[in-house]
């Protein structure tokens, strides 16, 4: 596989405390997973890689209004779970950004995300096109619901998708194995975060690099 850098943006989804740090209001929740592959690590070296191969490096972040009143009155499902929790509220620490990925200043931001599919409330699909992106490699949370939810659609609007296996994490070990093992195939081609930055420092992908595309 060779990627051209200019084309290909790391996708991160959801990367923000109410997830990734102590304290979060569904760390707990999450750890198990996270531990089990060293997923936030992962991602760490995973962006150092991507930004050393100049390729696009885009956080989504979800928030909403202390009284979610963006969503139904009456939630279900995994929104009901959010709300209940009283999760992922604007302007608290539980919607920043992990610290150790705090975006720097090439980075882009994707905001408006109030649903689980990236690409449903945000402009995703305008700043990636916008920005010649072909390439769409994703990481981020939850493995099952809202990375799975934004990896089909990338797949259906002809995205070439890539998900990093190993900077995945969601509610249970069975549900993070079950989708990295039927789901992930189907919508994208799954690969760790270490065979990901073979691809990066590959002598193809520093080839196209060199041509310009820095």
């Amino acid at each position: 596989m060779e990627l051209n850098p200019k084309e290909t943006a790391l996708v991160l989804i959801e990367f923000q405390n109410d997830f990734t740090t102590e304290g979060g209001i569904f760390h707990g929740a999450v750890k198990g997973v996270m531990d089990s592959s060293n997923m936030l690590q992962n991602t760490v070296d995973t962006v150092k890689a991507a930004r050393e191969a100049g390729i696009h490096v885009m956080y989504i972040p979800i928030a909403f209004t202390p009284d979610y009143h963006e969503v139904t009155s009456t939630p279900y499902g995994i929104m009901k779970g959010v709300v209940d929790n009283g999760a992922f509220k604007k302007n608290t620490w539980g919607t920043e950004i992990a610290e150790v990925l705090t975006p720097e200043k090439d980075d882009i931001i994707i905001e408006g995300k109030r649903s689980f599919c990236g690409f449903a409330s945000t402009n995703l699909d305008f700043i990636l096109r916008s920005t010649g992106i072909k390439n769409v490699v994703l990481a981020g949370y939850l493995t099952n619901c809202c990375v799975e939810s934004t990896m089909r659609t990338a797949y259906d609007k002809g995205y070439n998708v890539i998900t990093l296996t190993d900077c995945c994490a969601t509610l249970s070990q069975e549900e993070h194995d079950n989708a990295l093992k039927n789901d992930f195939p189907m919508f994208s081609q799954p690969m760790s975060h270490t065979a990901f930055i073979e691809v990066l420092t590959s002598e193809a992908t520093l080839e196209l690099k060199g041509k310009g595309y820095e």
